[in-house]
């Protein structure tokens, strides 16, 4: 089980297929990640992602469960 103290700032997210889908930027209340919109993918404004969408983090990377499609088409811009 993935706990919030594993997800540290900064870190790359990826897809369930390990495509990058951002940079975290912070946690947002209790169980919202903000993606950095400084990210070059980002399109210049900040993303929110929920935590139940992450599978597991290995090496400071946090994976989600989801594709990259179905992230960009479900996250919330900020």
């Amino acid at each position: 089980m993935v706990s919030k103290s594993d997800i540290l700032d900064h870190a790359q997210v990826v897809d369930v297929n390990g495509e990058h889908v951002g940079i975290v930027d912070h946690f947002e209340g209790e169980d919202k990640i903000k993606l950095a919109k400084s990210d070059p993918e980002a399109g210049g404004k900040h993303h929110i992602i929920p935590f139940s969408w992450v599978k597991e983090v290995d090496d400071n990377k946090v994976i989600l469960a989801k594709s990259k499609a179905d992230v960009e088409s479900e996250w919330q811009s900020a």
